[in-house]
């Protein structure tokens, strides 16, 4: 009997293995954290900059393709609000924001 005992005291006194990796757990996560911010947050920002500063740039006769793909010239603007002439005689008003792309001087005369 006395064997038995010191079996399970002696198996019982080893210590476990320490468990570690918490601090490269924590390293992991700080690394994906940075390469998250660097692939999506900043590009995204970055398009959100350029989008607003042709929005501010507009002007009366440039030529915009509109979120929806419809194409035309700038006939008036407005605080929010953007008048665009798709065909003679036809004036959309939509919002600033939803114009997609600026075009080059005389592309819809081309078209």
């Amino acid at each position: 009997m006395d064997l038995s005992i010191l079996n399970a005291v002696a198996l019982g006194a080893e210590a476990p293995a320490p468990a570690g990796g918490g601090a490269s757990f924590f390293i992991v996560i700080i690394v994906m954290f940075v390469l998250m911010y660097f692939m999506m947050i900043r590009p995204q920002q970055k398009r959100q900059k350029q989008h607003k500063a042709m929005i501010e740039a507009l002007g009366k006769g440039d030529e915009v393709i509109i979120n929806g793909g419809i194409a035309g010239r700038i006939d008036a603007l407005g605080d929010s609000f953007v008048t665009v002439e798709v065909a003679e005689g036809v004036k959309l008003r939509v919002q600033r924001a939803s114009i997609a792309q600026v075009l080059p001087k005389g592309t819809l005369k081309s078209a």
